[in-house]
């Protein structure tokens, strides 16, 4: 028996202006049930939760058309329904987590009383009662220290508790529906599988329903039961979502399953024989002070990056893997010398960049360039496309001004945009346009490596494969050497030759991306393959728990003392596994590998 809907969404349309976002949408969501909304970028996914939530006024749009049934009797219409009233059911009836919850909580107010503010609205709490039950929304969420958290404000967290906070406060009133709309997206896959689970549980505890939006086939999978898949406003198929994904109707849904990263899809073949290194990095460490202390010999530090070793080969790509928090930028940036490295050694083709002059290392930059995780963000916003994309040559010599634009003109179309491109500015473009920008900028000065620090993690799968296959395309051209950042394995598996896996500052296995997936000998790697979700419905709902993470070095700080280096051992050949990492008391906890022989992956 189908269980009475809960919200009924009939023809919704919607408009920004003359621009008709949503066209003609229907589809019902019943009690205790969860429903994807799934598509790309610019599908209308995000401006029918803000439909829903009656939220879409506020940022331009109109509800042109249709109705949104919320069930009562008789049914509520919330398209018709005036401000006051929709203000009562606003957090009340339905919640809404917000994509990125930096953005959506106020960042002058500490996170207690946000919630708080929720609680006195719709439960009319006192004080010390709404302060109560915010401890319990924290503690119900998972949040550790939950009565301290309370004081504390939202940069004090990290991106997974944030998470964590905004899922309390749209829980914090018990709504029966919850809209969750891409909750999950930038968060490492350990934080991701964390907070699905989390959802799921609190689901079955308060019976409420789901509208879960993402780009993201393997949640889809492990979360919901129905899908509908939209593009350009109009829906393009819907159904349960075991069926849709056996059998497909629509040719938009099998290509974004198509484009969906699949753990054990292979890996590219190493270039043989083993071409020269590019980059070389030595025992590298980055250290940030905690606090101040008059006293320098008693200075506490948070040691960032601590004794990473790597090397990069022409036509090479290695991807550095692992959680937010574990140094994957912060070694980008000291590699280039964006930041300053506290020890270690770094070679850039045969020369030793640390320590090397102003002068001489601006000379040798323009063999390394980076591509960033925001594109939009790395893009002056008043240049246009000509000037950003020539600006590292302009700046290196290597273009005469008359030539710039003929030079914009080829690089646009080595990454696939159209001579006219050379003429706008950033904010004309897509995410995915303008990653390709910024990796035409990278190419302008002929580099031999460039560091795409989570160059794809924010676009659309079908638009990350576009960028993955780019990149392989201007390497198998150039030679070019790639160190490819991501905490999305399945991604790096597609595109890396080599893989190195990072916890706590610190490179704990790195080998043939090959060896080091299907025989992971690190706990910590173990659990990071366990987290990636798989676009397979077949096991909805049955995801085994993770495994615990391995004792985390920066416990030792907390009493003054330095965190240990873990050596890297050779288990197999060219597959390193880190031994001896210190147990939650100190004593060592050594990986398990066969016959180890301690040797440097640097130089191995």
């Amino acid at each position: 028996m189908t269980a009475a809907p809960l919200l009924t969404v009939e023809g919704l349309t919607l408009d920004f202006g003359r621009h008709r976002a949503v066209d003609g949408l229907s589809f019902t969501i019943a009690r205790g049930e969860t429903l994807a909304l799934v598509g790309e970028s610019g599908s209308g996914k995000s401006a029918t939760a803000l439909a829903i939530m009656r939220l879409i006024e506020r940022d331009g749009g109109t509800i042109a058309g249709g109705r949104i049934l919320l069930a009562g009797d008789p049914p509520t219409d919330l398209a018709a329904l005036p401000d006051p009233a929709m203000r009562r059911i606003r957090g009340n009836r339905i919640s809404m987590i917000f994509q990125e919850p930096m953005t959506a909580l106020n960042p002058v107010m500490p996170l207690g009383r946000q919630v708080e503010e929720v609680l006195r609205l719709h439960d009319g709490l006192d004080a010390a009662a709404a302060r109560a039950a915010a401890r319990a929304a924290f503690e119900r969420v998972r949040i550790p220290e939950a009565a301290r958290r309370l004081d504390q404000f939202p940069h004090e967290l990290s991106g997974g508790l944030r998470q964590r906070v905004m899922i309390a406060m749209a829980l914090a009133c018990r709504p029966e529906l919850l809209i969750a709309d891409e909750p999950t997206t930038a968060l490492d896959v350990t934080t991701q599988a964390e907070i699905l689970a989390l959802i799921r549980q609190l689901q079955a505890e308060l019976g409420m329903s789901v509208l879960f939006i993402t780009h993201d086939m393997g949640v889809v999978a492990e979360i919901a039961r129905h899908m509908v898949v939209l593009r350009h406003g109009r829906k393009e198929e819907d159904g349960p979502v075991a069926e849709v994904f056996a059998r497909p109707r629509a040719a938009y849904t099998r290509m974004l399953m198509a484009a969906a990263p699949r753990l054990g899809a292979g890996a590219p073949a190493a270039p043989q024989p083993l071409p020269p290194p590019v980059l070389e990095a030595e025992g590298l460490a980055v250290r940030f002070p905690l606090g101040r202390s008059l006293i320098p010999s008693q200075a506490r530090f948070h040691h960032a990056v601590n004794g990473v070793s790597l090397t990069v080969r022409r036509g090479e790509t290695l991807g550095l893997v692992g959680e937010s928090g574990c140094g994957k930028s912060t070694v980008a940036r000291a590699l280039l010398r964006l930041i300053e490295p506290d020890e270690g050694s770094v070679r850039l083709l045969g020369t030793e960049l640390v320590g090397l002059g102003s002068g001489a290392l601006r000379a040798l930059r323009r063999q390394a360039q980076i591509v960033f995780q925001d594109p939009f963000a790395s893009l002056n916003p008043r240049l246009p496309v000509a000037d950003l994309v020539t600006e590292p040559a302009a700046i290196h010599g290597t273009v005469p001004p008359a030539e710039r634009r003929a030079l914009a003109v080829e690089l646009l179309g080595r990454v696939g945009l159209e001579p006219a491109a050379a003429d706008r500015y950033p904010h004309q473009f897509s995410g995915g346009q303008r990653q390709r920008i910024c990796i035409a900028r990278a190419l302008s000065v002929r580099p031999a490596l460039i560091v795409a620090d989570e160059p794809v993690s924010a676009l659309d799968v079908s638009v990350a494969r576009q960028i993955t296959d780019l990149m392989a395309r201007l390497q198998a051209e150039d030679g070019l050497a790639f160190l490819f950042i991501s905490h999305d394995i399945a991604v790096v598996e597609r595109v890396s030759h080599r893989i190195a896996v990072m916890y706590a500052g610190q490179i704990v296995e790195t080998g043939p991306t090959g060896a080091v997936l299907r025989n992971p000998l690190h706990p910590y790697t173990r659990r990071l393959l366990a987290a990636v979700p798989v676009p397979d419905p077949a096991g909805h709902g049955r995801r085994p728990a993770l495994p615990p993470a391995p004792p985390h070095p920066h416990l030792l700080l907390r009493r003054g003392e330095a965190p240990d280096r873990w050596p890297l051992v050779e288990a197999a050949p060219g597959h390193f596994v880190a031994q001896g990492q210190p147990a939650e008391g100190g004593a060592g906890a050594a990986a398990q590998a066969p016959a180890p022989r301690q040797r440097t992956p640097a130089t191995a």
